[in-house]
């Protein structure tokens, strides 16, 4: 059976809940048969989500004790500042989504999600490369689908010199990632009849 995984009906939203916290979502296209539940509105500017559900996860993230919390820009941004608050943390580390004119060094690793057309770089500084080096790192993001973002922020902290002690969400989302992974909630994906088989098929 498809973990996190139903049929598309014409649904248009769909209602996270994270411990006693409540959200609905609006359910919106991403790719040809494949919608999801978007959380965009909810971890862009929801004050009371984002403070209460950074309290859960920090407490599940404390155990393993990292120095620095490297995020992608820009969605989870205001997530892991209050998680690093939570943690008693003075940064945050945040991989861009572009090399701008005034970076003279940096690092980059190519990553290619489900909600993004195109592949996206991320992008460490010489800066963020000297503050991850020799440090315990915490690689946290709102939702983990595919994976591909954790994958290529821990390549950028295994070449930064930092080494990754766990990985953080507030959803686990659609039937792709199995790997050690601390999160709140789960997401489904809703796909049509021909993806379903197709996502059958894969993880039979």
């Amino acid at each position: 059976m498809l973990e996190r995984v139903l049929l598309y009906r014409g649904q248009k939203t769909y209602e996270t809940i994270v411990k006693n916290i409540r959200r609905v979502l609006p359910v919106v296209k991403v790719d040809e048969g494949l919608w999801i539940a978007s959380n965009a509105d909810v971890i862009l500017g929801d004050v009371e989500f984002i403070s209460n559900v950074a309290k859960l996860i920090s407490d599940m993230i404390v155990e393993f004790r990292p120095d620095l919390i490297v995020t992608p820009e820009a969605k989870s941004i205001a997530f892991a500042y209050q998680v690093a608050r939570e943690l008693g943390h003075s940064r945050i580390v945040v991989a861009r989504k572009s090399v701008k004119s005034y970076m003279e060094s940096y690092v980059v690793e190519n990553v290619k999600s489900i909600t993004t057309n195109s592949v996206q770089t991320l992008v460490l500084t010489a800066e963020d490369v000297n503050r991850v080096r020799d440090r315990k790192i915490c690689i946290l993001d709102d939702v983990v689908s595919t994976g591909s973002t954790l994958t290529a922020l821990e390549n950028l902290v295994d070449r930064a010199g930092g080494r990754t002690v766990c990985r953080a969400s507030i959803w686990l989302e659609g039937p792709w990632y199995k790997r050690e992974l601390l999160y709140l909630s789960e997401l489904p994906i809703f796909v049509g009849e021909e993806k379903f088989k197709e996502l059958n098929k894969q993880f039979k």
